[in-house]
């Protein structure tokens, strides 16, 4: 188990390369970028508010889903 105390270490996931670390920020950075332009889209009257909530939502989870690809964490549910 990971050294909660040593940085870079997270319960539940391996040490992580700097390789690996750097590609999970470059998903946070795309993540970011897209969450800046849906923002942007709030509030329009040619927009469906719902639709762009969903989309905004996928997004997020399919970004989780990228990370974790790259990061593989242990879970014992």
């Amino acid at each position: 188990m990971p050294d909660p105390q040593k940085p870079g270490s997270v319960i539940g996931y391996t040490e992580q390369t700097q390789e690996c670390i750097d590609l999970v920020n470059k998903f946070k950075t795309v993540e970011g970028e897209l969450g800046e332009l849906i923002s942007g889209l709030a509030g329009r009257d040619d927009i469906d508010p719902r639709m762009l909530e969903l989309a905004r939502t996928r997004l997020q989870e399919g970004f989780m889903w990228a990370s974790r690809s790259v990061f593989q964490p242990v879970s014992k549910l």
